[in-house]
């Protein structure tokens, strides 16, 4: 374990300065509260801050910093208060400590929802200051390089979190070396018999070529100096486990396939000496084609500088080169953590003038901007993940903007990018100065230039294309407001006709004063929500008049045996089949007004009354469609169907549900479950739906690929919260790929 006077040593050597004092204060205070505190290992517990703090000194952080990874389980785990950590240390490390208290009690290893919510929260913790990012990640590097001494299932997950969550961020935030260990050491806990498998064939390489790296290593610094950069330094090393197994996986090749396990940095004193080295390497070597790429000219999002080459070197090996400044290279190993070094304003050896805040911070506060753009925990989760594990390609706009966008992304990315109003609006676009499908997949390099129209509405298929989150928060927007105005125009056209039909005049100003009454918060909800069935046109007529009187349908017998005249509210007539009601056979009289057919309310007579082919069931917004032949036909407000009558106003008839316990009965619904091709999915949906008392009515089955089937399901459910359990209950079964319940 390391020693008091050690850290404070280690922490002098970069700054002579610092606060002696402040370290030993918070080390004695640290000490006394984790008392006789022991860790899984049985090692003090105070060892596992002073480690944290040991890692967070290899990066330079000032003593503020490494005083708050000797405490930051303090608030969590001992008796200690915020209050006294403010009284002894200041508000801002008692900030940062009770920060990283919070933090330590998400689990982000949990359904998805919930997993989506303490990402939420971690990210706005780091966000309001990154320090807390710095010692989160040192104490995540600790906790996984003392991982052997805990459970097998605790082992599982803190490795699955860490692979999923804290290294990618590691390497968001520029904290190379970091990402790689964490990578690493997840890896052997997640997948011990590849690492093993790896780790054996890396080995057995490195005994077979030995001495190669050496070899290599003084070739090319012999050529270097020769060619006058006197003080350039070379450092070789072999692939990691990890990074092996990766490659392997993603280009579906063999160990033996592998042809660049070596890397090579290449250190020089200044950026012209980056690109006059390059030329001395190209001209000895010959490049493999392709493999260039300058991130001096254009730096990765998280301030990643270097030029990276390919060739095939000495011993006709195919290398990897990397070539930087010493200063790139810090910022490629520490990161963010590298940015300390220097304050606002202050100049680097390579000319920069660098901020406190770097562009991989800057991501972060873009990061969480994006809470705003979607609605839900999940769809925050989605843009997260996407943002974290995506390489990125560099385009330009037609005025030499730089734009950095995933790997994978479309012209459609690129416009949304840009602005939100420009991706809203996209209908084409040029590449390299050619009209090209928004489809197109760009390269880095390409200049992009958007073609827009001020009528167009962005397409839903849109979402399945792009891949960038803020993209598809915006797609999903544009579309719930498209959505939202055909439900106005159509709750609009059933407000006039019953306003009409009540002999009343239909207004937006005539709502307003109705709309608390509403619960809605503005007249075009209000209007929408009767476009959606999520409130009664009558409804509205009774705020807005609340001294109206209904009227309903009415059925009288038509004259010929079996069919009656149904009079609409809007004076239309229509002849349907039925039967009058006891003691009523024959009677040309009015029928009852106010007798309610089966389980719906709002209809009168005995008349004839089916649900559409897909069902609807209670709960569900439903709407009645008259027919002259027919009868009236039950259709949930969702169904697409519905369209076929937009311009047939008359025709429709406001109804919903009345049940009472009495006569509830079981009601038919479909659903389309995608599941994959193998020994026993039937069976687990099958469980799942008796497991609910559901009943299955009808199942059909089409295989439509090698690996997946799709079922469509005719089930009876009790409502629509029994049927919206099922379909939650199926999407969490491992061999379920997409459920979703059918309206036509």
């Amino acid at each position: 374990m390391m020693r008091q006077y050690e850290l404070v040593e280690r922490v002098q050597q970069y700054k002579p300065d610092a606060n002696e004092a402040l370290l030993n204060k918070a080390y004695v205070y640290a000490m006394q509260k984790h008392g006789q505190q022991k860790r899984a290992s049985g090692d003090p517990y105070i060892s596992h801050p002073l480690e944290v703090a040991a890692i967070l000194t290899d990066m330079h952080l000032d003593e503020s910093t490494i005083a708050v990874a000797l405490l930051h389980d303090t608030i969590e785990d001992t008796t200690a208060t915020r209050a006294e950590i403010d009284e002894l240390f200041g508000e801002d490390i008692g900030r940062l400590v009770e920060g990283l208290t919070k933090i330590k009690k998400l689990d982000l290893v949990t359904k998805k929802a919930k997993q989506a919510e303490n990402l939420r929260k971690l990210l706005l913790a780091i966000s309001d200051d990154v320090r807390v990012l710095l010692v989160k990640l040192a104490d995540r590097l600790h906790n996984m390089r003392t991982l052997d001494h805990m459970s097998a299932d605790k082992r599982a997950r803190i490795s699955e979190e860490t692979m999923e969550i804290y290294a990618p961020l590691a390497g968001r935030m520029g904290m190379q070396d970091m990402r790689e260990e964490l990578e690493e050491l997840s890896f052997r806990h997640m997948n011990p018999e590849a690492y093993e498998t790896v780790t054996k064939r890396l080995e057995e390489l490195s005994k077979r070529n030995e001495g190669i790296v050496k070899k290599i290593e003084a070739e090319l610094r012999d050529l270097l100096v020769a060619s006058g950069l006197t003080s350039a330094y070379v450092k070789g090393r072999q692939k990691k486990p990890y990074s092996v197994f990766r490659k392997m996986q993603s280009k579906s090749l063999s160990f033996e396939q592998l042809s660049d396990v070596y890397g090579f940095r290449l250190i020089v004193e200044d950026i012209p000496s980056c690109y006059r080295a390059l030329g001395i390497v190209h001209t000895r070597w010959r490049v493999v084609p392709g493999r260039f790429k300058d991130y001096i000219s254009t730096p990765k999002q998280n301030d990643y500088r270097s030029l990276h080459t390919t060739i095939v070197g000495p011993s006709s090996q195919r290398i990897e080169l990397q070539i930087r400044t010493k200063r790139m290279h810090e910022i490629a190993e520490f990161g963010i953590a590298a940015h300390t070094l220097y304050k606002d304003g202050a100049s680097n050896a390579d000319g920069d003038i660098l901020s406190r805040e770097s562009n991989a911070y800057s991501w972060l506060r873009h990061t969480i901007e994006a809470l705003a753009e979607g609605d839900s925990p999940e769809e925050f989760l989605e843009h997260t993940k996407l943002e974290l594990f995506q390489d990125q390609v560099f385009c330009f706009t037609p005025k030499g903007k730089l734009i950095a966008l995933p790997r994978g992304a479309t012209p459609i990315d690129f416009a949304y990018a840009v602005h939100t109003n420009i991706g809203d609006t996209t209908v084409g676009a040029k590449i390299n100065g050619r009209i090209m499908p928004l489809v197109t997949r760009l390269a880095n390099g390409d200049e992009v230039e958007i073609i827009r129209s001020g009528v167009q509405v962005p397409p839903a298929a849109w979402e399945e294309i792009v891949v960038t989150g803020k993209a598809r928060a915006a797609i999903r927007r544009a579309t719930r407001m498209a959505i939202r105005k055909q439900y106005a125009g159509l709750g609009h056209r059933i407000l006039e006709r019953t306003f009409n039909r009540a002999g009343k005049i239909f207004s937006r100003e005539a709502m307003k004063p109705a709309l608390h009454r509403l619960g809605q918060k503005d007249v075009e909800d209000a209007i929408a929500a009767v476009g959606r069935g999520e409130m009664s046109s009558l409804d509205v007529l009774r705020a807005v008049y609340p001294d109206h009187q209904d009227e309903r349908v009415t059925v009288k017998p038509s004259g010929d045996d079996g069919w009656f005249n149904v009079r609409s509210a809007a004076g239309m007539i229509f002849k349907i089949p039925g039967k009058t009601k006891a003691g009523a056979e024959g009677s040309h009289s009015e029928l009852d007004a106010d007798v309610d057919i089966g389980p719906i309310r709002g209809l009168s007579g005995n008349v004839d009354v089916k649900f559409a082919s897909t069902g609807a069931v209670p709960g569900d917004r439903i709407v009645g469609i008259m027919d002259q032949s027919k009868g009236i036909t039950i259709y949930p407000i969702q169904s697409p169907s519905l369209q076929r009558f937009d311009d047939q106003p008359d025709r429709w008839i406001d109804v919903r549900w009345d049940l009472d316990e009495a006569n509830k009965s079981r009601f038919m619904a479909r659903i389309m479950v995608n599941g994959l091709n193998e020994p026993g999915t039937l069976a687990k949906v099958a469980q799942t739906v008796a497991s609910l008392d559901v009943n299955i009515r009808l199942l059909n089955t089409v295989r439509v690929a090698a690996e997946f089937t799709e079922m469509m399901l005719e089930v009876e459910v009790w409502d629509l919260r029994q049927l919206n359990q099922l379909l939650a209950q199926m999407k969490e079964l491992d061999c379920i790929a997409t459920v979703r319940r059918l309206y036509e």
